[in-house]
């Protein structure tokens, strides 16, 4: 990676800072540092960063989830799709995070971490139950790049993997290497995120996607008040993004999703609160 430069300083983004590192002679690159106590800087020093984006390569692994038939996903999508949007768009860096359930996977991301200077961390995916985890994510660690984990609660066959003694292990794990977990539930899950950090209080977690309320019908309720009860644990922060998905793919507006963001940034306040494009999934609508 190279060092970190401590005399520039860190951009507060909301859920999290960033730091320029210097990276094999080749210029400033921003470093993730999630949930830091940096002091905020003058709004000259500020880095747009897409906190959440995708990349895949279909001949390298199968990803089962995408939607059936031929749609917009159903391609490759590379550094070289993404950059040209970063650069019209005026975004400085970005966190990768995985869209396999595969330390394949990891492993590529971390390949493309190394290889582009705009991708500042990787959110990846480790078995969490398996007795060997932490070997594992030694393992990522020492390639540098890893800033976080997620697994993908939202689908798993168990609905409350989050609270299991097993997922708790390889959640101790994370955060004793100072990793951050990424969330990925749907709102009917979102009871356990506090069951979770009372036993990992030292997790630092971000809740996906708003954990993904039922935008296309409207309804608030019951994901409001719950993911209220989330915002009052100071260790978890909060990512807008994914939410067009979640809203009418043909039909929706941007007032669709304002009442969604308000409440968030009220309960969780902008200082934990991060924006991600979910780039391509967001494609889709």
């Amino acid at each position: 990676m190279g060092r970190v430069d401590e005399n520039v300083p860190a951009a507060d983004l909301g859920g999290g800072c960033w730091r320029l590192v210097v990276r094999n002679g080749r210029g400033l690159r921003p470093q993730l540092v999630v949930g830091s106590e940096t002091s905020r800087p003058r709004e000259s020093n500020s880095l747009i960063v897409d906190s959440h984006h995708h990349l895949w390569d279909l001949s390298k692994l199968d990803y089962g989830w995408m939607p059936p038939g031929d749609n917009v996903l159903k391609r490759n999508y590379l550094p070289t799709d993404l950059e040209p949007l970063l650069h019209n768009n005026g975004v400085s860096a970005t966190v990768l995070v995985q869209a396999h359930e595969s330390v394949e996977e990891a492993d590529w991301l971390l390949d493309l971490f190394h290889a582009n200077d705009f991708i500042a961390g990787v959110v990846a995916w480790v078995d969490l139950t398996s007795p060997d985890v932490g070997e594992v994510l030694d393992r990522l660690i020492a390639r540098a790049g890893l800033v976080g984990i997620r697994h993908g609660a939202e689908h798993d066959p168990d609905p409350e993997w989050l609270t299991r003694d097993d997922s708790i292990r390889g959640l101790r794990k994370v955060a004793a290497r100072g990793l951050a977990y990424d969330v990925l539930t749907r709102p009917h899950q979102l009871w356990q995120i506090p069951l979770l950090a009372k036993k990992v209080p030292d997790l630092r977690m971000v809740v996906d996607h708003i954990s993904k309320p039922a935008i296309a019908t409207g309804d608030m309720e019951p994901w409001a008040t719950d993911i209220a009860r989330v915002a009052d644990l100071p260790g978890v922060y909060c990512k807008i993004s994914g939410m067009v998905t979640e809203a009418d793919h043909s039909e929706w507006t941007p007032d669709d999703l304002k009442p969604y963001v308000e409440h968030v940034l009220d309960i969780f306040g902008p200082g934990r609160v991060m924006l991600g494009s979910d780039w391509p999934v967001s494609l889709l609508a």
